[in-house]
């Protein structure tokens, strides 16, 4: 789910941030002005972000880096489950799913997982049932946060293999990634692949 956005405008200046983010500076606020200085207590140490590929605690997978604001999606760090849920056909054949994008990944899951028909798509049902850490947030990514692994982590996705992507490429076709050279193709959405879940950590 995308986080509800509020927009701040004072004179010339405006801030846009999600709501959640905007309601603790202002319970910090209110605590700073009401309460007593504390006496010899140093400030919580800031949480280093983790070398790429490298396990982020407390978010469900591993940092696959810095995903630059888009459209309506403010940037976030890219988190890679730290395994694979197996292999799964895409589903759906035959029929060109609408409003799927190549670039985002947790709308086209959100999509797909609530699709009215009849029909099941394995691929991103078992990524929206995928849990670590207490996140419930995962999603199928979208052929460029596959991409967006190869250039920043590809030894923490197997080799001998293709991952499906969220990202459709007509009726019958979707987009996958294979790890072991980049190769982008599209295939069959009867092909059985492999699944690696992701989530957004917003900054």
């Amino acid at each position: 789910m995308k986080p509800e956005m509020i927009t701040l405008k004072h004179g010339d200046s405006t801030i846009k941030m999600p709501a959640s983010a905007l309601a603790q500076l202002a319970m910090a606020s209110v605590f700073a002005q009401v309460l007593p200085p504390a006496a010899n207590v140093q400030p919580a140490a800031h949480t280093a972000t983790p070398e790429i590929g490298q396990p982020w605690p407390g978010q469900g997978g591993l940092n696959g880096g810095l995903v630059h604001a888009r459209g309506d999606v403010p940037a976030h760090y890219l988190i890679i489950a730290a395994k694979d849920v197996g292999d799964r056909e895409w589903g759906g054949r035959g029929v060109e799913v609408k409003g799927l994008s190549k670039t985002d990944g947790y709308t086209n899951t959100q999509v797909l997982i609530g699709n009215d028909d009849e029909r099941k798509y394995p691929a991103a049902d078992a990524c929206a049932e995928y849990q670590a850490d207490g996140h419930h947030d995962f999603y199928l990514p979208a052929a460029a946060e596959l991409y967006q692994g190869w250039l920043n982590c590809p030894e923490v996705f197997a080799k001998n293999c293709y991952y499906w992507s969220s990202s459709q490429r007509s009726a019958d076709f979707a987009f996958d990634m294979g790890f072991g050279g980049g190769d982008q193709f599209s295939l069959a959405k009867v092909s059985v692949l492999r699944v690696r879940p992701v989530r957004r950590f917003f900054i």
